[in-house]
């Protein structure tokens, strides 16, 4: 027993350990995301009281092909929510809100917002997801579709709001909302007089904190050290801009900033803002058949620990914020690639919490892609006919292989292959929406009016209480 205890002793000297995880595992695990390809670069923040340990792996882009560092710029996702909710309960301790009070009251008198049964949504509602509002607007009709919520203006937020319809009560139900979000950042800052939501998210936290390089306007400085994002299949992805839901995910930020967010929600560092930040943490409501309990932003998980977490993606990135309140340590993961990191974090703050390993489901995408561009479209249309009767196994047969292989072709402005490609995906996949829109779309840019509406058509007839297929028939009606 002596001689155990000694070697055990001498592997923890040597091997520091987070969380009962060993330094070597946590690297390992950042080491394998990027060989595996689910991630471009990631890197990992542990911080506790004893400092800050970082594991990067990966390169942030092709053009710069270097490890991300401390200071390189990601996009944070929905972790956004969290800063929004901090101001949320930074106005609500200083007396300057009531959590419960409805969101109207901060409007002008004008707008118009849902409400059901005679209840109003509150702010609180907001921020923890029982609104009742959806998880994204659904009138919108972009003019990028690479970036649909670019031109998603406040008058378009309110429009749509002034006619939903909710389709349960409020404050019933856990239901994730961009929507929401997007909706109590306007609201906060109307309250606080800024001009804008960024200005907002500055003023009231960054600058207190000494976060510099967390932003949603890009500096050309920051642009120096900037990751590239990157689709779930490894294509390049540009940051993604929210106009009216921004306070929902648009921040970015850089592995710095983020400790020092994590030091301040832990009380490592002495901040006014730390009342706020432990209320954020508190549990609200229960998140039905989801994980944990909602918080004002967070997630409180029910796992037996005083966790709370918060992750976030968009098309070119996936990030994770997770805090042990009692034990007094945190992370951060950030990486330039739209795979989530999710279960990385959860496993890294529990390790009883299982990854489940990731597998590379683009194979069939990438040989489609070499396939069509060393011998035309139709080849590779056969090419898939023929794989998929001869049912190969290392390849995922699904909808979204050939979607995405329209997309790419529909971006390098080949309208006329990218429509074979849509419409073989249609014949092979006559029970997905995903197929009627991506012809829609495209028909509509086509200017082919007929094509289009008969595909909207199709998409509403599948899914008739998708309020958007209606949207964009009347859009089309009206042109």
């Amino acid at each position: 027993m002596k001689n155990y205890t000694s070697l055990l002793f001498l592997f923890l000297a040597i091997c520091p350990i987070f969380a009962q995880l060993p330094a070597d595992s946590i690297r390992l695990l950042a080491k394998k995301a990027v060989t595996d390809k689910r991630s471009k670069s990631i890197i990992i923040g542990i911080i506790d009281a004893n400092g800050r340990t970082i594991f990067k792996e990966g390169v942030i882009s092709d053009d710069n092909p270097v490890l991300p560092d401390e200071n390189t710029i990601y996009e944070i996702g929905s972790i956004t929510k969290v800063f929004t909710s901090l101001v949320l309960a930074d106005m609500s301790i200083k007396h300057q809100l009531k959590l419960d009070d409805p969101v109207s009251k901060f409007l002008k008198k004008d707008i118009k917002l849902p409400t059901r049964g005679g209840k109003e949504i509150s702010l609180l509602n907001l921020a923890t997801h029982r609104s009742a509002l959806p998880r994204f607007p659904y009138n919108v009709d972009p003019g990028d579709l690479d970036n649909p919520y670019a031109d998603y203006t406040e008058n378009k937020m309110f429009e749509y709001l002034s006619h939903y319809q909710p389709d349960i009560d409020i404050d019933s139900k856990w239901r994730y909302s961009n929507t929401g979000y997007g909706l109590l950042g306007y609201a906060l800052t109307s309250v606080s007089k800024q001009k804008n939501y960024e200005t907002l998210i500055k003023e009231k936290i960054c600058k207190p904190l000494h976060m510099d390089h967390t932003v949603i306007t890009m500096t050309d400085e920051l642009e120096k050290n900037r990751a590239r994002g990157h689709s779930e299949y490894g294509k390049p992805a540009n940051f993604v801009v929210l106009s009216a839901i921004e306070a929902g995910g648009s921040l970015r930020s850089n592995l710095n900033d983020m400790f020092t967010f994590v030091e301040a929600n832990l009380g490592l560092i002495k901040s006014d803002l730390f009342p706020a930040m432990k209320l954020t943490h508190l549990k609200q409501s229960k998140k039905e058949n989801h994980m944990g309990y909602a918080t004002l932003g967070w997630t409180f998980w029910d796992n037996g620990k005083d966790i709370v977490f918060k992750d976030g993606g968009t098309p070119g990135f996936s990030s994770f914020i997770g805090l042990d309140t009692k034990n007094k340590w945190g992370i951060v993961i950030l990486s330039n690639s739209a795979n989530s990191v999710t279960d990385i974090g959860l496993h890294i703050m529990d390790p009883s919490y299982i990854i489940e390993p990731y597998r590379y489901p683009w194979k069939l995408l990438d040989t489609l892609r070499i396939a069509v561009k060393n011998n035309g479209v139709d080849h590779g249309i056969e090419l898939y006919r023929d794989l998929k009767a001869n049912h190969h196994t290392e390849f995922t047969f699904d909808e979204n292989q050939l979607n995405y292989l329209g997309h790419e072709l529909r971006r390098d402005n080949k309208m006329e292959d990218a429509i074979k490609v849509f419409e073989f995906n249609k014949n092979e996949y006559p029970k997905s929406t995903l197929v009627y829109e991506s012809l829609g779309e495209i028909y509509k840019r086509n200017h082919n009016r007929k094509k289009a509406f008969e595909n909207f058509g199709k998409a509403m007839e599948l899914e008739p209480q998708n309020k958007h297929w209606d949207f964009m028939l009347h859009q089309l009606k009206n042109q």
